[in-house]
């Protein structure tokens, strides 16, 4: 298994960006798919999962409604697309793989509970 992430930048708060995670190696049906950040001197927060059993989004509720997950099977990518962004969604941004289809709720609370491979993540700074 392999996670690259890409699309970070640098952007001011409003904008937007597309973050990709190419997916080397996983069987979206078995994995559940999550994104992750960590903000400067914090600790690495959910935002985002795609549950490999029904293709369902579950979304950070500091993100819901700005943020949408998708996937594509065919391309083995998970997109971010994070729309009105605030300085507070600072942070690096990284993707991972659970071996667990169905866990997504747990994921979003726990990373640590996650069994799988990691990205080494992508950097998105907004400013104000």
């Amino acid at each position: 298994v392999q996670l690259v992430e890409s699309g970070g930048g640098s952007v001011q708060a409003g904008e937007s960006l597309r973050l990709s995670c190419s997916a080397s190696g996983v069987t979206f049906s078995r994995h559940a798919i999550a994104w992750y950040r960590q903000a400067p001197g914090k600790g690495r927060e959910g935002v985002s999962c795609i549950s490999g059993d029904d293709g369902r989004a579950y979304y950070a509720d500091s993100v819901r409604g700005r943020f949408t997950v998708s996937s594509d099977s065919a391309k083995n990518t998970v997109d971010l697309q994070m729309n009105s962004l605030k300085p507070e969604d600072t942070g690096v941004y990284y993707c991972a793989t659970d071996v667990d289809p169905g866990r997504c709720l747990t994921l979003l609370d726990h990373y640590n509970y996650l069994i799988g491979d990691w990205g080494r993540g992508t950097q998105v700074t907004v400013s104000s």
